[in-house]
């Protein structure tokens, strides 16, 4: 060994070059072999039988780990699951299912259209059983898999009708779902077209054109494009996406990697549909990737308008390569670029806020960039709207309503007991509704604490370690029941806030998903503001 050190340490000596790459193939060589004499070692002196499946795919992720956030290992057992995120198809009947632990199956939502619908399964049917496998007992990504299956192929349940109460046999084709991610396309007022656009998965630049021309026939004068909460996808896609809107040949992002051939620029190659008309670009913290390359190449060429709150900050690409034994490595290959110059990429995207997004950027780091028509922008981590307007902010007891389960198990119980509800413009939750609501609240378990009592009761358990709460304890008394809110009380206090979530979920049921999307816009302040913004001032 003391050979190889020293004839390497000559190398160096005579020539740089050559030392540089040979010490990076060395060390990768190096490494590779003393993973290798371990795991032989193990395998042959371990005193339990070595589970080297689990062991090696765990030192890979976590190798993968410290590199960044994007770049994963594939195997070849996931690679439906790659498919999935990145066309939004699959295999199976088109439901979403609700499941507890130890309860059948639920039918929570059926997509329109889709075998489940046409099979007449609705929200609050239980699946008893999957091809005679009772399905108390599964988990629900099993219950999900059994679901699944090869389009063409038949899947037979035995159904508890949630209506009725009767049991019967219902047997379905599958089919190839998709899930689009163009959401919504309608018109918000006489002139206004909408379009609310949830991911970049293959073929959204062709359903994005089709609701241009379905609102430029409805009387369009001006649109707006909600990306807010999309997480990106296909970069492609959003190139597709721009060059609906802006010249061709148009630079839309540029990529830099350590590698001559990862430097590329991205330019539209197809005619666009309209160049003129007012773009309004909704954005938030959660619009990374792709919805930041939309966003950039529209503010950099002063397209549009963006407004909302500063993006994600998620400016690296990622590319899909094949590995041994049919596996895929999705690793980071470049940093992409705007128009402008501007990385988007978050200067260190380790710390970041709750919600995920970018932290505070002094100025000191940040550079100004200007676009096509002089304007100043600035780098430092996903994009800045032009016009900013503060989104939407919900209670503890909300976000514990939603994403506990509560209020999915409330809708389920209603559509079991409603046949029909109005018709969508007239659709409300009535005062006698939410008061039911209230009633079945009452009888679940989740953590129904304010923000201002977590941050008791954590303060009160410090105060315990320091010693202090003894001597405190008439202040701490009077504090916790100053802060402490009844269940009843606190739901009470937060109608405002939950009356929408509640009305959005039955209208999905019942007129499906479009439904909930124009429910959600009768509440959606941001967007109301954003509408009455002077745009013009912008892109002058």
């Amino acid at each position: 060994m003391k050979k190889i050190f020293f004839a390497i340490a000559v190398a160096a000596a005579f020539s740089w070059i050559p030392a540089a790459g040979q010490s990076k193939s060395f060390k990768l060589g190096q490494w590779t072999e003393i993973e290798s004499s371990i795991l032989k070692e193990l395998n042959r002196s371990y005193v339990d039988s070595l589970p080297i499946d689990r062991i090696m795919r765990t030192g890979i992720d976590a190798m993968l780990e410290n590199l960044d956030p994007y770049t994963i290992y594939i195997p070849e057992e996931e690679n439906e699951d790659l498919q999935m995120m990145l066309s939004k198809t699959y295999g199976g009947i088109g439901a979403i299912i609700y499941k507890e632990k130890d309860g059948n199956v639920v039918i929570n939502e059926p997509y329109y259209g889709s075998p489940a619908w046409k099979s007449g399964l609705k929200c609050g049917d239980e699946i008893v059983a999957i091809d005679g496998q009772p399905t108390k007992g599964l988990e629900t990504a099993e219950s999900s898999d059994r679901m699944k299956g090869k389009p063409g192929t038949t899947v037979n349940f035995r159904v508890l009708k949630g209506g009725s109460g009767d049991t019967v046999d219902v047997a379905i084709v599958r089919e190839r779902i998709h899930i689009p991610d163009v959401e919504y396309v309608g018109m918000l007022d006489d002139t206004t077209g909408y379009i609310k656009q949830i991911g970049f998965t293959e073929k959204v630049t062709d359903d994005v054109k089709a609701g241009y021309f379905k609102l430029k026939d409805a009387g369009m004068k001006r649109l707006v494009l909600d990306l807010r909460g999309n997480g990106g996808g296909l970069m492609n896609e959003a190139i597709g996406i721009v060059s609906l809107f802006v010249p061709k040949g148009s630079l839309v992002v540029s990529a830099k990697g350590n590698t001559p051939e990862s430097v590329r620029e991205y330019r539209t190659t197809t005619e666009p549909v309209d160049t003129l008309i007012p773009l309004i670009v909704m954005v938030d913290s959660g619009s990374a990737s792709s919805s930041e390359i939309v966003a950039g190449a529209i503010q950099d060429l002063d397209r549009g308008t963006i407004i909302g709150k500063r993006t994600f900050g998620k400016g690296l690409v990622q590319t899909v390569r094949p590995i041994a034994y049919n596996g895929q490595l999705k690793v980071t290959t470049a940093k992409y670029y705007t128009p402008s110059g501007r990385c988007v990429q978050a200067i260190d995207y380790s710390h970041r806020n709750e919600d995920g997004s970018v932290g505070h950027i002094p100025d000191s780091l940040t550079h100004e960039f200007k676009t096509l028509k002089g304007r100043t922008v600035k780098d430092g981590g996903g994009i800045t709207p032009d016009i900013e307007i503060e989104s939407p902010s919900y209670s503890r007891l909300v976000y514990s309503l939603v994403f506990g389960g509560i209020i999915d198990k409330y809708v389920i119980r209603y559509a079991k007991q409603h046949d029909s509800i109005p018709a969508l413009d007239d659709f409300h939750l009535t005062d006698e509704e939410f008061e039911d609501f209230i009633k079945f609240a009452e009888t679940q378990e989740f953590d129904y604490r304010s923000e201002a009592e977590t941050l008791f009761d954590r303060m009160k358990e410090e105060l315990e370690k320091d010693g202090l709460s003894d001597s405190m304890s008439d202040e701490l008394s009077a504090l916790e029941k100053a802060v402490k809110l009844g269940k009843e009380e606190f739901i009470r206090l937060k109608k405002d806030e939950i009356i929408p979530f509640i009305e959005e979920e039955i209208a999905v049921r019942y007129y499906y998903q479009e439904a909930g999307i124009k429910v959600r816009l009768r509440y959606d302040t941001q967007l109301e503001k954003a509408l009455k913004a002077d745009v013009m001032k912008v892109t002058e």
